[in-house]
């Protein structure tokens, strides 16, 4: 028995895997839970722009007064952070009391811990009947953890290459995958994606029956203080609290989810506004102060919208310190931050998945390494005291480093 949350994020960090598979959890599931969750979801995968996505629906929704959930992950300093209810996080005893009735049953089907967490949030869901559920895959969609549900809608953020290993080598393959949420007569949302990625989606929603909807083009961006203003049909003057041009895209797809949804769940243009204007996660483009930007960007996708970002938002000369974990394809990332940047600093940081200065020996001759990541932070900053430091390549270490600058 666990009895506090501290033991409890060391035993998830213990049972963390790299195994990519349903057999386990499957067989879990029939013995332990063979009826389906039935609270009512929205469903979202994608390369990118899943996490803020969800989190402008939940913010919508927040603004409306319903009671609505999200669960996103991975966590940082705590597993309580995956699921929140209306922007705050669960209490600890209510996490620990479902952990300890399904501990047992965890090991003994040798659960991951993402498959733990999954569940157990299930769970919490169905416990407090929320009006609202906003579910955000871990990885691709097919035999994702949390591809047990039958949601209201199903949105397809993006489709670029990242975890080939696990869903394809193909722009098809891993659009295929993530289809794998699409669910007989529910409808589909998707966003701008490549050719080669409709595909398999629009198969799959045809062998549903599932109708297809579209995101829609915005217009008229103003960069404003502290935020952007766009317009989306038939919203005008519609504002978000970050500079993160890519991020419009992903207010977007909300705000067409809500059009969807509207019958079961109808808000008005006041509470779209104020949802909108709520802050979004931590580590996404954001300012610490004038002089450094924390971008966790950390796929060739994410760094191509960061980059573009940069393009309309900076002026000033950028300094990038960049670190990453090991599985990420730092051969098409590096390039794309040094077309923006007057410098480019490699480093590592505290994390057993961190890529270390010998893992970077191909780059080592093009970029300086800096073993120690706040010391490096602390250089750039005295030797271009006037310019931008930018932080980026990972979550965590966007996360590692907002809380050695708060």
């Amino acid at each position: 028995m666990i009895d506090n949350i501290l033991a409890l994020n060391k035993y998830f960090l213990d049972h963390e895997s790299s195994e990519y598979s349903r057999s386990n959890y499957d067989k879990f599931l029939r013995a332990l839970h063979p009826e389906k969750f039935n609270f009512p979801s929205i469903h979202l995968t994608g390369t990118n722009g899943k996490g803020s996505t969800a989190l402008f629906l939940s913010h919508i929704l927040k603004a409306a007064n319903y009671r609505v959930g999200l669960y996103h992950s991975p966590f940082y300093k705590n597993v309580l952070e995956m699921i929140l209810i209306n922007d705050e996080m669960i209490s600890a005893s209510l996490y620990l009391k479902f952990f300890n009735q399904y501990q047992s049953y965890f090991e003994k089907y040798h659960l991951t811990a993402f498959e733990m967490q999954t569940f157990l949030a299930y769970k919490i869901f169905e416990e407090l009947k929320l009006d609202l559920v906003i579910i955000e895959v871990g990885m691709g969609g097919l035999i994702d953890a949390t591809n047990i549900i039958t949601p209201l809608l199903a949105i397809i953020t993006s489709v670029s290459l990242e975890h080939t290993s696990y869903l394809g080598y193909s722009l098809s393959e891993i659009a295929y995958n993530k289809a794998g949420i699409i669910k007989e007569y529910v409808p589909t949302l998707i966003g701008k994606l490549p050719e080669e990625a409709l595909t398999p989606i629009y198969q799959r929603i045809k062998e549903c029956h599932s109708k297809l909807y579209l995101v829609d083009d915005f217009h008229h961006v103003q960069y404003l203080k502290d935020g952007l203003a766009f317009d989306y049909l038939p919203y005008h003057d519609l504002q978000i609290k970050t500079r993160a041009y890519y991020q419009i895209k992903n207010a977007c797809l909300a705000l067409e989810a809500m059009r969807i949804i509207a019958k079961a769940f109808p808000v008005n243009l006041d509470q779209i506004r104020q949802g909108l204007a709520l802050p979004l996660f931590k580590g996404r483009y954001e300012y610490i102060d004038e002089h450094t930007l924390i971008d966790g960007a950390h796929n060739k996708e994410a760094i191509e919208n960061l980059v573009a970002s940069l393009t309309k938002d900076v002026t000033k000369p950028i300094h990038t310190l960049f670190a990453a974990f090991l599985d990420k394809n730092v051969d098409a990332i590096l390039p794309l931050l040094s077309s923006v940047s007057s410098s480019l600093t490699i480093t590592t940081f505290p994390h057993r998945r961190a890529r270390k200065e010998e893992d970077y020996f191909l780059y080592l001759g093009d970029y300086p390494f800096a073993e120690d990541c706040y010391q490096a932070y602390r250089a750039l900053r005295e030797q271009y005291p006037d310019d931008l430091i930018l932080i980026t390549g990972s979550l965590y270490f966007a996360y590692l480093m907002e809380d050695y600058l708060a």
